[in-house]
This record gives structure tokens, sequence and C-alpha cells, in this order.
């Protein structure tokens, strides 16, 4: 058959001599189907250059071709050009394409309970990634919900103790303890910190991973030098002030995301010329931004756009196969991925001091 001509599914049907339903239930998956038929659809339509259009297959399975990612709902907040969320969605988006999906982007709303549930119901995804989540009440009854009803869903980068959610993750942990033992090597010892959020999990998993590498060199976390922002460069801008008020006591901070260590910097920069003065500081992500400001950030690199990819693979496994799909469901799933130090001018020991 001509190049320029598209095959259709009644050609399939009478050169493998089967009616058009059993082209549409093997060509779908869908139904029981003998495999010497099975061979033979699969035959005529690869002789005719037959491919099914998406909306047909998504028609056949009952399904959407969806896979619904859920953000939260921040007002005037640039989210797309957040480093954390474009890098987790490209990963996801160039997946779900390579499998014939499209990536559906849905806004937490203000409810205290959200209704991810109702997202399935109404058929508008096949499949839930849950990103920026916080461990409160009415998210944990939303996620449960979306557990008892057997739906495929995973949260990435936020942990629920105590519950059995499937989960893609860093160790936030040892990315932090690695974080702080790179300053004490350098011979810091003062170590504020600038966290984000406790609502996140992964801003709990970084306090016990400051804590844990102080512990090891006999330090215990002075509470006079914790400090808390929203994860914005704004705050990491204002919280300049308070950590410049206290320069006396601090010759390190470990902050908890790059946008607000950018922020720090930019802070510290107007109120501390003496350079002399000026705190070694490790940020966290990695961002684009790391390695532009001045000094150069050093930075826990977090494999954002991996996360992104693994998430997607999940849930198109679920999505695609029942059996395999099961997996996601087992006790307790959580794929936790490596975080990695990357030591630039912001930390190195400061010489003639």
């Amino acid at each position: 058959m001509s190049g320029s001509i598209i095959a259709t599914r009644r050609e399939v049907a009478d050169l493998a001599g089967v009616s058009e339903a059993t082209v549409s239930r093997v060509m779908n998956g869908v139904g029981p189907i003998k495999e010497e038929t099975r061979i033979r659809v699969l035959d005529a339509a690869n002789q005719l250059g037959y491919v099914p259009s998406n909306l047909a297959r998504s028609f056949a399975r009952r399904k959407s071709g969806n896979i619904g990612v859920v953000l939260p709902y921040i007002p005037k907040a640039r989210l797309f050009s957040s480093y954390y969320f474009s890098e987790i969605l490209s990963g996801m988006g160039n997946t779900v394409r390579e499998q014939g999906y499209d990536l559906l982007v849905l806004f937490r709303s203000g409810e205290d309970t959200p209704e991810y549930e109702s997202f399935f119901r109404m058929q508008k995804v096949d499949a839930l990634v849950v990103l920026g989540a916080k461990d409160e009440p009415g998210e944990r009854e939303a996620l449960r919900k979306l557990r008892e009803a057997r739906h495929p869903f995973i949260v990435v980068n936020q942990h629920f103790d105590g519950e059995n959610f499937p989960e893609v993750d860093v160790d936030h942990e040892e990315g932090s303890r690695m974080a702080v033992e790179h300053l004490m090597d350098q011979g810091y010892r003062s170590i504020a910190f600038l966290n984000g959020p406790l609502t996140y999990s992964n801003s709990l998993d970084r306090f016990k991973g400051f804590e844990k590498a102080l512990q090891q060199r006999g330090l215990e976390p002075d509470d006079r030098l914790l400090f808390e922002g929203n994860f914005g460069r704004r705050s990491g801008y204002a919280i300049g002030d308070d950590i410049a008020k206290r320069i006396d006591e601090v010759d390190a901070v470990f902050v908890a995301n790059d946008r607000m260590a950018v922020g720090l910097l930019q802070r510290l920069r107007e109120l501390l010329p003496d350079q002399e003065r000026f705190p070694a500081i490790v940020g966290y992500d990695d961002s684009d931004s790391a390695d532009i400001c001045v000094p150069p950030l050093s930075s826990v690199r977090v494999p954002f756009y991996e996360m992104g990819e693994l998430a997607a693979r999940l849930m198109l496994t679920a999505c695609e196969d029942s059996s395999n799909g099961a997996e996601v469901f087992k006790e307790h799933p959580r794929y936790l991925l490596q975080a990695e130090l990357i030591v630039r001018d912001s930390s190195k020991k400061r010489t003639g001091g």
C-alpha cells in the first residue's frame, strides 16, 4: 500500500479474515483473543501500516489517555519557572509522550480535603501524580480514598509516615548530612540552618540530616541558629537580616533550597561588605542559578528530572499492565533516589582568616 494512504480498520479486518471488532480488541489489548488470531491481525496491521488513533484507543479502553499531575495552587506564583517543578514536569512529560499519553496539569483546590478521586470518576485521568503535597489531615484523607479505590497514583517528593502510599522521593536526610559534613570538613563549626516549612516531609528529613552530621562530630543544633522560610527567594532575602544580626555567632549556613540561598546571598552581600565576616553557604537542589550567582553556590544536586521519569513510568505500568501495575500498591512502595553534593566557591575554606 502507498505510504500516502492511511490504512483503515476495515482493510486490516479483510486481510486478516476477522471482524472489525476483533481488530479493535487486538489493537487495544482488551477482551479474550486466541493467540493465532492476535498474530494474524498484527501481521495484517504491520503489512498495511495500520496504526489506531490515540482517540480511538482511549474510547476502546474506556480511558482518557491522560496522566494527571496535581500542583499546588499558589496565587501569583511562577510555578513553571521553578526549577523544581519544571524539571519534574519535563521528566514526566517526555516519558508519557513516548507512550502516546498526554500530561494533564491540575491545580489543587483550596478545600481542606482535595477531591482527587473525582478526576477518576469524571474520566479526566488514568493515573495521578501528586506534587507539592503537605502533610495535612485533608491531604492524607484524599490520598487514602485513592488507595482504597485502587486508583493508580503516586506522590513525588513527599513522605507520609504511617501510610503506604506509593512514593518517589530522594534521600534528603543523607543529602543534608553530606552538605553539613562538607562544611565541617572545611573547618566551620557554628552552622546555621535555613529550612523550609515543616509541613513538608523533606524539610523534616533535611533537619534530621543536619542534626546527624553535627552529632557525628560531637555537636548539637543551636536553636538560636535555626530559621524557617517558605522556599522562596524573598524569604531567604528577609532572613538575611536575622542572620546578619548574629554574624559573630555564625560561620556557615546550610540552606534547604537554592532559591532561599540566592536570596540570602543577595541580602548578606548588601549587609556585610566585609568579606572576612561573610559566612560559607551551601544550598540544596543544584538549580540553574547555583553556578551563576556570586559566589558560585555549593549545592546538593537532586535528580528532579529522573524523579519525574520514574513516577511517569510507574504510572504508565499501572495503566497499561494490570498484572504488573499491582506492584505500585505493594506495602510501603517507596522509591528512593540519591542526592549528590556539588562543591563550588561559596563553601570553600577561606584563606588568610
